[in-house]
């Protein structure tokens, strides 16, 4: 059985680029089904290429975001998974981590 890891609503994570990676504080938010990354984050770690898009439903309304995959740290446990790209500047966390 797998050993369960206790999160809080932030976390320290680091998101792992193409040449270099970068340490950050995430939300933690069961309510989402998605996790997003700070457009220019993502750019900054040259993240990518967009794999496909995905519908969206947030406070701010309804859209379509691209989607890439990212790896991140998190609890010294290496992940691989799917984020959505979004302008997160105005946001106090870069990076959201949904449930899935």
């Amino acid at each position: 059985m797998a050993e369960k890891i206790i999160l809080g609503l932030s976390e320290n994570i680091v998101v792992y680029g193409n040449s270099k990676s970068k340490r950050a504080v995430a939300r933690i938010d069961t309510g989402a089904s998605k996790s997003s990354i700070d457009v220019s984050l993502a750019s900054e770690l040259q993240l990518g290429p967009i794999i496909k898009t995905s519908k969206i439903r947030s406070a701010s309304g309804n859209g379509v975001r691209p989607v890439i995959r990212a790896k991140i740290k998190l609890k010294d446990k290496t992940f691989s998974g799917l984020f959505t790209l979004a302008t997160r500047e105005h946001m106090n966390y870069k990076v959201l981590i949904g449930r899935n």
